[in-house]
């Protein structure tokens, strides 16, 4: 679950990069670094699933499971968007952002559960 955790860190910094993008007004942020935010998410989240499933995990780690989930489909509908050179809606960044937030505060909780 580190290993999803630190993915999922370095995520988030590109993700905060691009919404930080949107929000001054750029509708179409780097086609590059969308792609490598959502591969490095991707990976996360193959390493979260592989984590959760293979051992006793966590309550915590399931339920940021589910939520990184949530956010890549958002994520998905985002770089559709993309790939279709429509700006991207605000309101769907604000949301994939903060339910991935969310996952990220559970993911952690579910790591410091193991660790006690």
């Amino acid at each position: 679950m580190t290993l999803a955790a630190i993915l999922f860190g370095v995520s988030a910094l590109g993700g905060l990069t691009l919404a930080i993008m949107r929000f001054k007004g750029k509708e179409l942020p780097p086609m590059g670094l969308a792609i490598v935010h959502g591969l490095v998410g991707a990976a996360g989240l193959v390493a979260l699933i592989l984590a959760v499933t293979g051992s006793d995990a966590p309550v915590q780690a399931k339920i940021a499971l589910g939520g990184f989930v949530a956010a890549a489909l958002g994520g998905f509908a985002l770089f559709a968007s993309h790939l279709r050179k429509q700006a991207l809606s605000v309101p769907l960044v604000v949301v994939h952002g903060l339910v991935a937030v969310v996952a990220f505060v559970f993911l952690l909780l579910g790591i410091f559960a193991m660790s006690s």
